[in-house]
């Protein structure tokens, strides 16, 4: 389920578990200016009201699993129970592996879509500009394209990221594009830029694109919109590589991947700060780009990360995606573990803009946002230098960031003085 977080929490329901010197409320000494803020909770996103769903829906999802048990003498196939509230759903099928998912873009087609207003106002033309696609540009030209691109890849992002976490390597993957109405279809050049977007990214990882739906649903997806979802099947061979956390243990290094802005968590709130923004979606940040164009960097593709540490033969751990929940992603393992953060990667000028003008506490931010970090990798500690060449050989910065202790569940980064509790993140049944 793609995931979106809220604020802090210092005991009130609703936010992101956060204490220390950096989370305090509002008007308070170390805390952001009093009035003018802006939290998940008034953008519309209630983590704490949405996340009992997710763990009802597992305690119910879990009894099924009996049926692959009993269909298990005439299929040899049967479940992984272990992976059972981890990002992908895992089934062993007698040599290998099958893993699976099936995650949503969110709101960021309504960025791309307004994006393309706010050019076509300013009258703004030329071509479209493919970015560079496994990363994302820092210099692409709003020149009235449709970013559909850009979102096709932030889409098969949001799954293959998330199936990687269990050592699979992404074989398949599904298109769901839900439009609001039949008019959605006539815009060509938006589809066309959807297609080659999706079919770009499929290229760079390597899979097979084998099929999808494309229902007209109108009364459930606004009319103009679309609903964009991806799934995805991987294969996890050899066996070996099943990684599910089971060695996790203290001393093991923390390497923290950049991502190259906001990726696909965090939209709601950023739409809403448009909103408040004298220029909106237009506004030129200290930088130079516009606040729109850098919410549309794609999202990083991680994948050639975890495969090539396989290939180098790096001792991974766990493994975590850092999308909604923000940076309490990193505790997503169900053990007791302290994840003591020494290093903060830069944060790219897009989040950082967003944190200063919604007046969030670094809790907050760092609760709720990827903060600058996409991915994080837990290996032995004598693996971190090489898992982050692994990262850099792909162009992925990545830096050996902290490291795994035995003690309570949560995540202390020192160097803004924010820790994040382990109450605040319940994803499990």
């Amino acid at each position: 389920m793609a995931d979106e977080h809220t604020s802090d929490r210092s005991g009130a329901p609703g936010g992101s578990g956060a204490t220390g010197d950096q989370v305090a409320g509002a008007g308070a000494p170390g805390g952001p200016p009093a009035g003018n803020r802006l939290t998940y909770e008034d953008s519309g996103v209630d983590y704490d009201r949405i996340d009992p769903l997710k763990v009802l829906a597992q305690q119910a999802a879990r009894t099924t699993g009996a049926n692959l048990e009993r269909a298990g003498a005439h299929t040899g196939v049967r479940e992984v129970a272990a992976s059972r509230g981890e990002s992908a759903y895992v089934v062993d099928i007698g040599d290998a592996y099958l893993a699976s998912i099936t995650e949503c873009l969110g709101t960021k087609a309504l960025v791309a879509d307004a994006m393309r207003e706010v050019q076509a106002v300013s009258g703004v033309s030329g071509p479209p500009e493919m970015s560079e696609i496994s990363k994302g540009s820092e210099t692409s030209k709003a020149s009235g394209r449709t970013w559909y691109d850009h979102i096709a890849q932030d889409t098969i992002a949001t799954a293959v990221n998330d199936l990687v976490t269990v050592g699979a390597r992404p074989l398949s993957i599904h298109a769901y594009w839900a439009a609001g109405s039949s008019d959605w279809f006539d815009d060509t050049e938006r589809m066309n830029d959807l297609v080659d977007g999706w079919k770009a990214a499929c290229d760079v990882l390597g899979v097979a694109w084998g099929g999808g739906e494309t229902p007209c649903l109108t009364g459930v997806v606004e009319e103009g919109a679309i609903d964009l979802a991806a799934s995805c099947v991987g294969i996890i061979r050899p066996k070996s590589r099943l990684t599910l956390g089971e060695d996790l243990a203290a001393g093991d290094a923390i390497v923290l991947l950049e991502s190259s802005g906001i990726h696909a968590n965090g939209l709601t709130l950023a739409r809403k700060l448009s909103e408040r923004l004298p220029e909106g979606y237009a506004t030129v940040m200290p930088g130079g780009r516009t606040y729109g164009e850098a919410l549309l960097d794609p999202t990083v593709l991680y994948p050639p990360v975890t495969e090539a540490a396989f290939e180098a033969g790096i001792g991974l751990r766990y493994i975590a995606n850092i999308t909604g929940h923000g940076w309490r992603k990193i505790m997503r393992h169900p053990g007791r573990f302290t994840y003591r953060i020494t290093e903060v990667p830069p944060v790219p000028e897009v989040l950082q803009f967003m944190v200063d003008e919604t007046r969030q506490t670094s809790g907050e931010a760092y609760g709720s946002l990827n903060m600058g970090t996409g991915f994080a990798l837990f290996v032995r500690p004598e693996d971190g230098g090489a898992a982050v060449a692994c990262a850099e050989a792909q162009g992925i910065r990545a830096w050996v960031a902290g490291v795994v202790e035995d003690g309570p569940r949560q995540v202390v980064i020192e160097p803004i003085g924010v820790t994040l509790s382990g109450e605040s993140l319940a994803l499990r049944d």
